[in-house]
């Protein structure tokens, strides 16, 4: 029955859509304990800087109703030691292309972490997260203004050959506008939604639970959204959309798809379930059945 779960993602075959996302599967080695791996479509690996980063001050998460919020601030070994040390490491335990998730703060930043990273034969794609606040521009995310998001997505295509798929912020008015700003400048393909933005109060200390006041909001709450701006954009471009925010079963991969997605991430289950994805693939070729779905690729963009 396997065959038919595949799908095509920027030129690359996928034995199947199911994705780990980024920041929630680590480098893959910690889950390669507990199962193997290579049964995934890829993984995309923690969101990778110029420089090493501790991260932001503790408390960064909080649980909340149907999902939660985060604020782990890009916590990362920075690029040369993620080469030297994560990738070795994870090359033993996954023997596919993997998808390099990049951040950074300034133009240059993605680019000389995309240029140190394309030479490592495993990385398949970049994943490339507009979402970090742009520290010559104001401190505005790059993925809240299409043309600095565009400017991004122009410089990595100019040091790479990989396909770069560039990951969207959900807290924008118009997302359609961005999905085509980085069409448009060479983009490969568009990953969304990125976390939305949340907060929680203590009561007790009439304080906001996280150190950092707020953070990204995760989990099945955010799923309709999610389906939402995907739709919206897989309607507006031609390049392959990758799915995300809040999926936690097969019957959400497939949703995911039918609203136009090629390949689905899976985030704050992982953290939830170490076991989900690989639970969602098990289950893919019953809720298939179920669905009179003989192949996953023929229903990408099924919903009209």
């Amino acid at each position: 029955m396997g065959s038919e779960m595949k799908v095509n993602l920027c030129g690359i075959e996928l034995d199947n859509p199911v994705i780990p996302a980024s920041g929630t599967f680590g480098y893959g080695y910690e889950f390669a304990e507990l199962y193997d791996i290579n049964l995934l479509g890829t993984f995309s690996f923690k969101g990778t800087t110029k420089d090493p980063r501790f991260g932001n001050p503790t408390p960064r998460i909080a649980e909340c109703y149907a999902g939660m919020i985060n604020a782990v601030g890009l916590q990362n070994p920075g690029v040369e030691r993620v080469i030297a040390e994560e990738l070795p490491k994870m090359r033993k335990c996954f023997h596919k292309k993997v998808m390099a998730n990049v951040s950074g703060f300034s133009v240059e930043d993605y680019a000389y972490t995309c240029q140190r990273l394309d030479g490592c034969e495993e990385i398949g794609w970049f994943e490339v997260n507009v979402s970090c606040p742009n520290v010559h521009g104001g401190g505005m995310s790059f993925g809240t203004s299409p043309e600095a998001a565009a400017q991004v997505v122009s410089t990595v295509k100019k040091v790479t050959k990989k396909p770069v798929i560039v990951k969207l912020s959900p807290n924008v008015t118009d997302i359609v506008s961005i999905a085509k700003a980085c069409e448009a400048a060479g983009a490969d393909g568009i990953s969304l939604i990125n976390t939305m933005l949340g907060m929680r109060i203590d009561l007790r200390t009439r304080k906001p639970v996280i150190a950092n006041k707020m953070g990204g909001f995760s989990g099945p709450a955010i799923f309709p959204v999610a389906v939402r701006m995907v739709y919206q954009v897989a309607n507006a471009v031609k390049i392959p959309v990758v799915g995300m925010g809040g999926v936690s079963s097969a019957e959400d991969v497939i949703e995911m798809m039918l609203a136009g997605a090629t390949a689905v991430e899976v985030g704050a289950a992982n953290l939830v379930d170490p076991f989900v994805c690989k639970s969602i693939i098990g289950d893919l070729p019953r809720v298939m059945e179920q669905y009179k779905i003989n192949s996953l690729s023929e229903i990408i963009g099924g919903c009209k």
